[in-house]
């Protein structure tokens, strides 16, 4: 398992657009990937999962993944949202 925090800078936050590309990127691995804010995980690789979040800009996220590209996953998601490590 490999998991890192991260601070939400989309201005608007996960809508249509960031979470389709954010979502396509997560389901070319074979990890389990979930994305966990205020208590909840959600699946990395639903695109209704993603948009049920209701993440906003500033909010804290972790990107959580297991399984054998674990790691990568992680790190290419971060790339791909162009977000901060906290």
């Amino acid at each position: 398992m490999y998991k890192e925090n991260i601070v939400m800078q989309y201005e608007f936050g996960f809508q249509a657009r960031p979470a389709s590309n954010f979502v396509r990127k997560a389901s070319k691995f074979e990890s389990d990937i979930r994305v966990l804010m205020d208590g909840q995980a959600y699946n990395a690789k639903s695109i209704m999962g993603i948009l049920s979040m209701g993440a906003a800009k500033g909010d804290l996220l972790t990107i959580q993944a297991i399984g054998k590209d674990a790691y990568l996953a992680v790190k290419t998601l971060i790339d791909t949202m162009c977000i901060q490590d906290v």
